[in-house]
C-alpha cells in the first residue's frame, strides 16, 4: 500500500519526528534554514525538504532575509492539532478527576484501617 503524502495535512507532516523537532526550535522564534539544519544534525538539503512540508501545510513561513530563508514558526496552522487534542482533554480530566478521588478513598480506608488496629491493641 502506497503511503499517504506527508504534505496532505499537518497531522502527517508532524508524524515525522524530525520535523516536530523543527517545530520545537522555531517556538523561540525565526530561525534561519543552515542553523536548523546544524543544530538538528542534518544536511541543509534535508532541513529544506522538511520545511518545505511543514510550509506546504501551513505550520511554517518563511521569508528571504540576504541570501537565505528564514523561518518561523505559524502558530494559527497548529490549530487543527489543537482542536483534535483538545477533544480529549475532558476525557483526561474526568479520568485524572475518578484517579484523584479513588486514591483519596485508599487512603481514607487505610487511615481507617490503621485507625482500629490502633484501637484493639
Amino acid at each position: 500500500m502506497a503511503r499517504a503524502a506527508t504534505t496532505s495535512d499537518a497531522f502527517n507532516a508532524i508524524a515525522e519526528p524530525q520535523r516536530r523537532d523543527i517545530l520545537v526550535l522555531l517556538r523561540a522564534g525565526e530561525r534561519p534554514v543552515n542553523d536548523l539544519a546544524q543544530e538538528l544534525g542534518m544536511s541543509q538539503p534535508r532541513a529544506s525538504k522538511h520545511l518545505r512540508v511543514l510550509r506546504e501545510v501551513g505550520l511554517v513561513r518563511d521569508r528571504k532575509a540576504g541570501k537565505q530563508r528564514v523561518y518561523g514558526l505559524n502558530a494559527g496552522g497548529l490549530r487543527p492539532i489543537h482542536e483534535w487534542v483538545g477533544g480529549f482533554e475532558q476525557f483526561w480530566n474526568e479520568s485524572f478527576d475518578r484517579l484523584d478521588s479513588y486514591v483519596q478513598d485508599l487512603k481514607q480506608a487505610q487511615e481507617q484501617d490503621l485507625e482500629r488496629t490502633r484501637q484493639e491493641d
